[in-house]
């Protein structure tokens, strides 16, 4: 397993299926003759963290249409001492508040980080970033189950987590992020705008907001946009043309529908001609925690596997 995990919680993370995927990986991988990364939802960063650390990948474009996302990498990339600093003070004073008013320290911050998105620019890297990226990480750490969800008016809106101990800082896996993250370019981007950077040296891994397979597991809207049915054709085109035109590695995940509709043919349609395997995770299929369990997820590739 790596070294580095991802410096936030996810919903759909994929550490606890890095070793599943590795027997998937393509073998010009394992051979160190794919020199290029490519990954356009970024989300936790993991499937990015491990393959860093293991083979031979001299760069790295990894891109995410969730901004503040964005900006916490770009900060932790480029001052991750800075950031600790912040972040200590949000861990002594959350470790320092009593649990009754634990929520309305969270309120607070939610309230502020909601309230400075109109003083921040995005597209050029300031001072101001670094208190927001620490705020980032604070409402990642101490909110309900990691969630990063926005409303209709860009609000970040998920409750307070209510828990007894919050790791806020973690010295060691942010430096060590940040040392890794040194041969990556990383912009806030469509995942679209990933096409001019991939060649026939590159492995590229999509990792798309999952299609829900009940009406009560959709996480889709960390950005504040839905990716329905529709956003699935288009991406599946995508994938189709970089690899008539790019000659480039593809893996892509998703969920599996037919762990509840064993008839719903969606991916191998959309997916016609490509290799589809699944795999094992643990992952809740509705709202309520008692409801959590093995299912499968779709891992769909481009090239043939030899397990």
């Amino acid at each position: 397993m790596p070294k580095v995990k991802p410096f936030i919680k996810w919903v759909g993370g994929k550490s606890q299926l890095l070793e599943q995927f590795e027997a998937y990986f393509p073998s010009d991988l394992k051979k160190g003759r794919l020199k290029q990364y490519v990954e356009p939802f970024l989300g936790g960063g993991a499937m990015y963290f491990a393959i860093s650390e293991k083979y031979k990948i001299k760069n790295a474009h990894l891109s995410d249409l969730n901004k503040d996302l964005i900006l916490v990498y770009i900060v932790i990339q480029q001052k991750p001492e800075y950031l600790l600093d912040f972040l200590k003070r949000f861990q002594d004073e959350y470790d320092a508040t009593i649990q009754e008013k634990r929520n309305g320290l969270f309120l607070s911050v939610r309230e502020h980080f909601n309230n400075q998105r109109y003083e921040i620019n995005y597209n050029k890297f300031s001072d101001n970033w670094i208190p927001r990226a620490a705020q980032f990480i604070f409402l990642n750490k101490t909110c309900f189950n990691g969630l990063f969800r926005l409303n209709s008016k860009g609000e970040f809106n998920v409750p307070y987590g209510k828990y007894k101990t919050a790791t806020i800082l973690d010295e060691e896996n942010i430096l060590s992020a940040s040392s890794i993250l040194q041969n990556a370019t990383i912009t806030q981007a469509k995942y679209m705008d990933c096409y001019k950077k991939i060649n026939q040296t590159t492995f590229v891994y999509f990792d798309p907001p999952y299609r829900p397979i009940s009406q009560t597991s959709s996480f889709t809207s960390y950005t504040g946009n839905d990716f329905c049915d529709k956003q699935q054709i288009e991406l599946a085109n995508f994938y189709r043309k970089i690899d008539n035109e790019k000659g480039a590695k593809l893996m892509l995940s998703n969920s599996d529908p037919q762990n509840i509709n064993p008839n719903d043919k969606f991916f191998e349609k959309a997916y016609k001609g490509y290799n589809i395997c699944k795999v094992s995770a643990s992952r809740a299929v509705n709202c309520k925690g008692n409801k959590r369990g093995k299912i499968n997820e779709l891992l769909i590739t481009n090239y043939k596997t030899i397990k």
